[in-house]
């Protein structure tokens, strides 16, 4: 077997874990699209209900407001953290995409010289056979055209 045809495996295995990875990666932004715009909606609200006018304004009702403003404030930092956190997976994520496709290409490109050596291996071989037929047809030219040269070196 041929060194290239030995690095197939190998290259079918590092396509398969640079797919996988992919995968992972897509995944991971997905979930991060899906935190971001979650984030997005709770500031939006946090921002209209912090902007709305009030029509009573009594002491409990004002404490009840702050509340709210507090817990929506707590859920948008608790938010930004997951945010932070899923940002952190994708980079991770996309890092190692990279180390895969890296490898991969390594992989490649060794195959790839493999080959041109195998082909240089071919060329040669074959300009030899071909210098070969040539040398045979010279000389049997050369015998068919000089026949007492033959019976004299026997």
């Amino acid at each position: 077997m041929s060194p290239s045809r030995r690095l197939d495996p190998l290259l079918r295995r590092a396509q398969d874990r640079e797919d996988e990875v992919a995968k992972a990666l897509a995944e991971r932004q997905r979930t991060l699209d899906m935190h971001q715009s979650r984030l997005s909606e709770l500031r939006q609200y946090a921002d209209e209900y912090a902007n709305a006018q009030l029509a009573t304004t009594s002491a409990a009702q004002l404490m009840n407001r702050r509340a709210f403003l507090d817990r929506l404030d707590n859920a948008v930092q608790a938010q930004s953290k997951t945010v932070d956190s899923n940002q952190e997976r994708v980079e991770a994520e996309r890092a190692r995409l990279l180390l895969a496709s890296r490898d991969k290409a390594v992989l490649e490109q060794l195959a790839a010289s493999y080959r041109a050596q195998e082909k240089q291996a071919a060329d040669r071989r074959d300009q030899r056979e071909m210098d070969d037929v040539g040398a045979r047809r010279a000389r049997l030219a050369q015998a068919a055209a000089d026949p007492d040269d033959q019976g004299e070196s026997r």
